[in-house]
């Protein structure tokens, strides 16, 4: 199963016929577009969009998703410091993790190291697990796109100055600790949230 996120509403992706509650598409057939549409005109007026796209087999429902729309790749890290705070980037008014898009032919581990320390200045990243992908829509020059982010646990020593990317739309970047993240985490994204336990959340 996947979750593809429009705002913070989730888009249901499963080998399973029907979902309870939600309203079952072939993922095959499925005009995407407007059934983004449909989320956000429901979410400007309060109402809960649910939709399940489905496909027999596992790997189709990512097969066709990424006919759907045009897809960004990126890179993004959870990154704990010695003191295992985590760091957090403040941007278009939301707690955030670092992320962007991979550059051609950049495997994703140096994407997601590039990304972390154009986006906050932070330095000497080791990367030690993949954590999640994660799938979220947005809209770029009036259109509609997919991004897929490779998420990876990450670690470094440093303690220097934190530098947000202001081109970025990047306005702070602090160290959390576990208390000041699940406060953040109250005022930033689902798909975000999904790289955290439940006792982040809870």
């Amino acid at each position: 199963m996947y979750k593809v996120f429009v705002n913070n509403t989730p888009i249901i992706l499963s080998t399973k016929k029907t979902i309870e509650g939600y309203e079952t598409i072939s993922v095959k057939e499925v005009d995407f577009p407007m059934i983004i549409r449909d989320i956000l005109q429901k979410e400007s007026k309060n109402e809960e969009a649910k939709y399940h796209l489905y496909s027999k087999t596992e790997e189709k429902l990512l097969e066709h998703l990424y006919t759907k729309l045009p897809v960004v790749i990126a890179g993004g890290g959870k990154v704990y410091n010695a003191n295992k705070q985590i760091l957090f980037i403040r941007r278009n008014g939301k707690w955030d993790l670092p992320k962007g898009k991979a550059e051609k032919k950049e495997d994703m581990e140096t994407a997601a190291i590039r990304e972390v320390e154009e986006e906050t200045g932070v330095k000497g990243l080791e990367i030690t697990k993949f954590l999640y992908r994660t799938y979220h829509v947005f809209k770029r020059n009036g259109e509609f796109r997919l991004k897929v982010t490779y998420w990876f646990e990450m670690t470094t020593d440093y303690d220097g100055e934190l530098i947000p990317q202001t081109n970025e739309g990047i306005t702070k970047v602090k160290w959390k600790n576990k208390r000041k993240a699940k406060k953040a985490l109250l005022d930033s994204y689902a798909n975000i949230r999904q790289l955290f336990p439940y006792d982040y959340l809870s």
